[in-house]
């Protein structure tokens, strides 16, 4: 039970990082080659610590708007109108936010500077994409796990030396 917490809480701070987070598919393939854990309820407590991170995310950008440009403001609020008049507009975004090869980060930024977007469609078509996408990588990793080559990648990406090179990567970036 505690390594799923473990899973819970690592996936959430990860979608709680405005930028610079690891993919979440790769976490939860992580998990399921370092831990003996079921597949299905790490997809599904993926999921969840996922929605709640990003929900999260979004209302600390709603929280902190004020702190940006008015003009930029105004432009965020136009955008946020423009795509919630037409529902043609609303679910091509919902769409993005379902089959996005962007950082959703970014998306659920954007979606919380504008004024009236509403979060629970955002947070349905989000967790509807990963549903898809978490069930392809972990199920997948699952059916590796047994195989040469899937100790070859659990090997490398359980490895110490290879996480301490990710996080330096990662701090280069952003320094």
């Amino acid at each position: 039970m505690e390594k799923y917490l473990l899973v819970a809480f690592v996936i959430f701070a990860f979608n709680l990082v405005p930028a610079f987070a690891p993919p979440t598919w790769s976490a939860l393939v992580f998990f399921n080659f370092k831990y003996d854990l079921n597949p299905i309820f790490i997809i599904l407590v993926g999921i969840i610590a996922a929605v709640v991170g990003r929900a999260g995310l979004f209302m600390i950008f709603r929280k902190f708007r004020r702190f940006l440009p008015p003009g930029y403001l105004a432009n965020m609020a136009k955008l946020g109108h423009y795509l919630e008049e037409s529902k043609r507009r609303f679910i091509g975004l919902l769409t993005l936010f379902f089959l996005s090869p962007l950082s959703s980060a970014q998306l659920f930024e954007a979606a919380a500077l504008m004024n009236r977007m509403r979060l629970k469609p955002l947070l349905y078509a989000f967790a509807t994409g990963r549903l898809f996408s978490y069930s392809f990588y972990v199920l997948g990793s699952n059916q590796l796990k047994s195989t040469s080559i899937g100790q070859i990648i659990e090997e490398q990406i359980t490895s110490p030396i290879a996480i301490l090179i990710q996080l330096l990567m990662i701090i280069e970036v952003v320094s």
